[in-house]
């Protein structure tokens, strides 16, 4: 029996076979029209590894074979309306535990949330070593071998050298079209509290001969896999969270208890572009705040290249000074203000430093909402430094424990959110914060790589660290349900933690750690792929003492997306201070309309190498594309367009740095020197 869920741009349909297994025939964008070969056996829903059974598969490290992918049969299906769209659900069975598979659809988008339910329904105990949220067997098609027509985008990460996208043939990659299957995958996975610290948790699939695309986002806070091989003449990608053999996680049920896997979003497209635009649409949906109701205020953090986390009262108030001139409406005081001397290892307490502020933080607030401005902080409430006064007063429960000792990383502990006298201790923090203070910010930075998990009230180490990640989540949604006005920005050194379980709750995302402007650029033009505009927060911090030139370069690199401004500003020069004005008064002519922007490549995804490169978006009356120039000889770039364009004009900086001109089909830009940018507009017809 066939089922057919096509709709929203998706071709979705899926098989009862006549042994009742349940596969997905067809996963697509609507407007393609291939007929694929299956081979049943082969092309389950749902893979789900127990202890005890057998991988009924010459499978060597790929997830191909599993017990519930083999012995889980059909019982029912349902297909429901609700808030989102339609909302299918497989019920699967093998007498020892039910299985539900779910397939969240969205009205007018073309994407599909999935995951699955586990439940022990017998009286022994079943251990769970891997279950996937997403499953597709099949997805290869045309006339040319999968060695020539698919490409695989894996999104490099790592600390100041973040949204690193780079394409590889299959290849390339060590996949050869050359048996009916190998043992060669190509898997991409994260272990530990850093989401992000080596990859983004996504990936994306582009068929050169059909143009079928996928976009993938896997919304876990810690760890995370997916994979993609070969099996029976087909191609498959699978999706999960943690697993016991690439992430140290196996969960033991009891009878009735359930497990609920990691979700996952999948975006189905002809090209890069759409579905880049429709997982930018779904994002905006799960983001559980509005973001423009918040004001898009322009945020001035004193930490990079600035204070560098020694603030003190008399540093402070000339910086605040400066920013609310140049039109800041926020000033986030970073790191250090709680430490009488070295900082990193006493973290805990979140109390001022006496001599820092002599006359309290709350004055430094009152002046700043004096100014017109709201006054933030910065904490890292995750952790507590092994010199803080509080860690011999917390039992060893609040704390990640491996092998009866406290993990330490970087001189911290790590809390456990799982525990109430963790959570009632941090909100404590909060509290105090919001009602003495007067905050109305809260950067929440994380720096440490707890690793594979901890021991305590867990089935495995693994178990114990994803329980930990969805606590804390809770956590920040009690803290935003308590304080709804209450900013809530989203750091960990950068962007290690740049993942849609995290960004779901924060209002931003500190996108990087980079510090220097021109690399910047590169990082913030790719940014759009992980983090919606209006969340992404990009540093601008402008150097004392070198030409103007990259007062404007800075300002660029983050006003499509949200101002992060820091550097020297009580330093800078009148001219500089100008053009940072020009920049923000520029910025906040079209700042609400960022969170209808829609980003696309006309140049293709932005890379590391690039010299001369662009970031665009769409907006519903215009196009602002943003151009650098870095150390290169080309000065010309011309940048194809799809719309119809009734005209251009430069928005920033209007210093005659750059020649713009529409030609048939885009427009041509010229930027006359090295490190220089502009920001343009062009409207729509």
């Amino acid at each position: 029996m066939v089922l057919d869920f096509s709709q929203s741009g998706i071709n979705i349909t899926f098989e009862i076979t006549e042994d009742n297994t349940v596969i997905l025939r067809h996963f697509s964008f609507c407007n393609e029209d291939i007929e694929r070969t299956k081979k049943p056996c082969w092309c389950n829903i749902v893979d789900v590894h127990i202890s005890g059974e057998n991988p009924d598969d010459h499978h060597f490290a790929k997830h191909t074979g599993t017990y519930g992918g083999k012995n889980l049969k059909y019982v029912s299906h349902s297909y429901t309306e609700n808030q989102f769209g339609n909302k299918l659900e497989f019920l699967l069975t093998d007498g020892r535990m039910n299985v539900t598979v779910h397939y969240q659809f969205y009205s007018g988008i073309y994407v599909v949330r999935s995951w699955t339910v586990v439940e022990n329904i017998s009286d022994m105990p079943i251990g769970l070593e891997y279950v996937s949220s997403f499953a597709y067997t099949g997805f290869n098609d045309g006339m040319l071998t999968p060695n020539e027509n698919i490409r695989l985008f894996i999104p490099h990460n790592s600390w100041q050298r973040e949204n690193n996208w780079k394409e590889y043939s299959l290849s390339e990659l060590g996949i050869e079209k050359n048996t009916k299957f190998s043992g060669k995958r190509i898997m991409v996975s994260n272990t530990g509290s850093m989401s992000t610290k080596e990859y983004l948790p996504m990936g994306m699939i582009h068929n050169l001969e059909t143009q079928s695309t996928y976009l993938w986002q896997i919304e876990n806070n810690g760890s995370w896999q997916w994979e993609i091989s070969d099996i029976s003449d087909m191609l498959y990608f699978k999706i999960s969270g943690p697993t016991e053999q690439e992430n140290f996680w196996y969960k033991e049920l009891a009878k009735g208890e359930r497990f609920e896997s990691v979700k996952v979003c999948i975006a189905v497209g002809n090209s890069v572009d759409s579905v880049v635009e429709q997982l930018t649409k779904y994002r905006r949906i799960i983001v559980s705040n509005n973001v423009k109701s918040l004001g898009m205020p322009v945020i001035f953090n004193d930490y990079m290249n600035c204070l560098k986390g020694d603030p003190t009262e008399e540093k402070i108030l000339p910086m605040l000074d400066k920013a609310a001139e140049v039109g800041a409406e926020i000033y986030c005081m970073d790191s250090g203000w709680y430490a009488d001397g070295h900082w990193w290892d006493t973290v805990g307490e979140w109390k001022e430093c006496d001599w820092r502020f002599p006359n309290g933080i709350k004055s430094i607030a009152n002046y700043a909402r004096e100014k017109g401005m709201i006054f933030g902080i910065w904490l890292e409430i995750e952790s507590m430094g092994i010199n803080c006064p509080l860690a011999d007063k917390f039992e060893d429960e609040c704390f990640f424990m491996r092998h009866g000792k406290r993990v330490i990383d970087h001189g911290r502990y790590q809390l456990d959110f799982r525990n109430q006298k963790v959570r009632d201790y941090a909100m404590s923090i909060v509290d105090r914060l919001v009602n003495e203070y007067g905050v109305g910010y809260i950067k929440n930075d994380y720096n440490i790589e707890i690793g594979i998990g901890t021991e305590i009230n867990s089935d495995s180490v693994g178990d114990g660290l994803l329980e930990g990640n969805r606590a804390f989540l809770s956590w920040h949604k009690e803290v935003k349900e308590k304080y709804p006005d209450l900013v809530l920005e989203c750091c960990a050194s950068g962007g290690m933690r740049m993942d849609y379980a995290t960004l779901s709750l924060g209002h931003l995302q500190s996108v990087s750690d980079q510090t220097n402007y021109v690399i910047n650029s590169n990082i913030s033009a790719a940014a759009s792929l992980a983090v919606i505009p209006e969340q992404a927060a990009i540093w601008t911090y402008p150097k004392v003492g070198v030409d103007d030139s990259n007062v404007a370069f800075n300002m660029i690199n983050s006003m499509l997306q949200r101002i992060h401004l820091s550097g020297a500003l009580a330093d800078q020069t009148d001219s500089g201070i100008a053009l940072i004005k020009e920049g923000i008064e520029c910025y906040k002519s079209y700042r609400y309309e960022i969170t209808e922007a829609i980003p696309f490549y006309p140049l293709g995804i932005p890379q590391y190498s690039d010299k001369l490169f662009c970031c665009a978006y769409r907006y519903p009356k215009c196009i602002r594309i943003a151009v650098w120039r870095l150390d290169t000889e080309d000065s010309e770039l011309y940048i194809p367009l799809n719309e119809n364009i009734c005209g251009t004009k430069i928005l920033y900086p209007q210093n005659n740095c750059c020649n713009l001109h529409m030609e048939k089909g885009g427009i041509r830009v010229c930027l006359k020197n090295k490190f220089t940018a502009v920001l343009i507009q062009c409207n729509l017809v």
